[in-house]
């Protein structure tokens, strides 16, 4: 039987049971790729129950730095017999199948590889424990692949080391379990495997992080002191993160005292209130949420716009809609936070595609938050959010300040006649504003989602209320200049046809573009970074006939938001959309546009063709 050959080019899954620990050993293996030098990136697609049901893990390897999930699997190590028929399945030709031979099994292929190694009989045989039996099946299997892969078991002992520092008494008994399945590996299954880790240095420089961790610690180093927050699935780890660096970074050395403020408020709306409440008195303050959440929410939005009352909104996408599926990956929020609330309503978004840029833009939306006085919304994912990722370090300049944007101080307001909140006085749409305290006797005002005037005075003034929303509206239209700006994968302009995405479409990509090129078909791509839209999007459509759009969720709403925004032909888009709550791949979008173009009907969408 052949069998697949591959050096640091292949993609492993683990087939597991929800509940049985098997995430940090499998998250411990991607690991062991990583500080062999070699990029990696996991993907943990779990269910939304606590226990019992099956859960996977897939590892792509690739010294090319092709990252995005790819479909086919080259080695399934196959734990969980409820799921054998769908884990057997997606196992390609020449591929290879591990699982536990305590008791057997016939899988019914004959172009696949069967690796044998009774993982319970040797944890039986070791432990008496039941439960640490349990655990200990996934350290063996490790130990298993550290030898058929030939990954230098040494890396797992360190990474076995770290994890238990502290708990000392741990680590022998795990090192013993590593070592149990490669000597078993080592005297049974010589010559088993051709799919080899070779170790490189192509990860100096380098992280293993995800995005929920680094918009954590961005929001430290942003000057965030208070984060208020109600627990949902894909975003409560950006809030657990950020209280781990804030008891790191932000407690008082002398007194032990915190200086920052860490709320788990009943609700979503009680969350969203604590923060702008704690913005409007002058601190930096932000909630994390998903696709409910921000439902919830949006009244509050509407009251934060409206008032002038800076907050950072993260919305870590999920499936939906309604509960939907809240451990599956989407782009479905686009619209809903783009003009969240009702009403007259447009919203800065910052779209990072990595963990690097959920740190850079989460450490950089309060600035954007203050200077415009305005809600900012950072939408990541799960993908991005809840998985590691193989990004460049992360770097800070430790001379960076914080700009407040217009903020009177006493002196400011002695040395004035008068003073409007809501007043535009050098022609950006952006007032100046006071915050609680400032002046025992200047300053204060009252605080409006009603209709108000220049000064903060309640009217009901048609006029006057349509003159309010004209320069709220020119602040927005203005503030692109503060935020990042899109990446563009061209030379120049060399094709007629253009592509853009955005987010965690990143990741599949320049694999995609490349694929496109080898068919014959090169397209030159941009990605958004924000929203409002800078020109150098409006270019980028201008300059080209046809453009496709990539996005993961079903009905387009980038593009509805294109199209809303700018004065642009319809026809001129095409849809690449990919909605099954797995991360997109590059050969879906390839293949997609190469059907598109081939059957030169564009108008149809990707996923009519499929």
């Amino acid at each position: 039987m052949s069998k697949l050959a591959s050096i640091n080019e292949f993609v492993i899954k683990f087939a597991n049971v929800n509940g049985s620990g098997s995430a940090s050993a499998n998250q411990m293996f991607a690991k062991g790729i990583f500080r062999s030098g070699i990029p990696v990136s996991p993907k943990n697609i779990f269910p939304s129950n606590i226990q019992g049901l099956p859960t996977w893990f897939e590892i792509r390897a690739s010294e090319k730095g092709y990252l995005g999930r790819k479909a086919g699997i080259d080695f399934m190590v196959a734990m969980n017999p409820q799921s054998y028929a769908q884990d057997v399945a997606e196992i390609n030709s020449g591929g290879y199948l591990l699982y536990d031979s305590s008791w057997k099994r016939e899988f019914h292929r004959d172009d696949i590889n069967i690796i044998e190694v009774p993982l319970t009989s040797l944890c039986v045989d070791e432990f008496k424990n039941p439960k640490t039996r349990l655990l200990f099946k996934n350290l063996v299997y490790v130990g298993a692949l550290s030898y058929l892969m030939s990954i230098d078991k040494d890396i797992f002992i360190g990474l076995i080391e770290e994890q238990f520092k502290g708990k000392e008494k741990l680590i022998a008994p795990n090192v013993q379990a590593l070592e149990m399945g490669f000597n078993y590996a080592k005297k049974h299954l010589v010559g088993a495997c051709d799919i080899r880790v070779n170790q490189k240095n192509l990860t100096d420089g380098m992280i293993l992080t995800n995005g929920n961790n680094a918009g954590g610690l961005g929001c430290v180093y942003g000057g965030a002191t208070v984060c208020a927050w109600y627990p949902i699935t894909p975003s409560t780890s950006l809030a657990e993160s950020y209280k781990k660096y804030c008891d790191q970074f932000r407690v008082d050395e002398k007194t032990g005292k915190n200086k920052f403020a860490f709320v788990q408020a009943e609700d979503e709306l009680a969350s969203i209130g604590m923060a702008i409440g704690a913005n409007w008195n002058g601190a930096r303050a932000f909630t994390a949420t998903s696709g409910p959440g921000i439902s919830l929410m949006t009244e509050f939005v509407g009251l934060a716009y409206f008032a002038e009352i800076p907050v950072v909104i993260f919305n870590i996408q999920r499936g939906g809609p309604s509960t939907g599926m809240p451990t599956r990956t989407q782009q479905s929020d686009i619209l809903s936070c783009a003009y969240a609330s009702h009403g007259d309503t447009k919203h800065v978004m910052l779209i990072p595609s990595d963990p690097k840029e959920c740190f850079e833009f989460a450490a950089g939306s309060f600035d954007i938050s203050d200077r415009l006085q305005t809600p900012v919304f950072v939408l990541s994912d799960l993908d991005i959010g809840m998985n590691d990722w193989t990004c460049p370090e992360f770097k800070w300049d430790d001379a960076k300040k914080f700009d407040r944007g217009k903020v009177l101080s006493k002196d400011d307001l002695d040395n004035m006649e008068s003073w409007g909140r809501y007043l535009d006085v050098d022609g950006d749409g952006i007032p100046f504003r006071t915050l609680p305290g400032t002046h025992p006797e200047k300053g204060a005002y009252f605080t409006r989602g009603s209709s108000h005037d220049e000064y903060a005075r309640y009217v009901e003034d048609g006029e006057v209320n349509a003159r309010n929303l004209s320069r709220i509206l020119k602040k927005f239209e203005g503030a692109d200049k503060f935020l990042p700006k899109p990446i563009f994968k061209q030379e120049t302009n060399a094709s007629s046809r253009g592509l853009i995405y955005f987010g965690s479409t990143e990741a599949a990509m320049q694999e995609s573009l490349d694929q496109l090129s080898a068919s014959g078909f090169p397209i030159d791509a941009m990605r958004i970074r924000s929203f409002p839209f800078s020109t150098e999007v409006w270019d980028f459509i201008e300059q080209h006939e046809s453009i496709f759009l990539v996005e993961q969720n079903r009905d387009a709403q980038m593009k509805t938001l294109l199209l809303s925004e700018g004065k642009i032909n319809p026809e001129k888009f095409i849809s690449v959309l990919c909605f099954d709550g797995a991360p997109i791949t590059a050969d879906f979008i390839s293949e997609s546009i190469i059907e598109i173009l081939s059957d030169k009907n564009f108008s149809k969408t990707a996923e009519e063709i499929k």
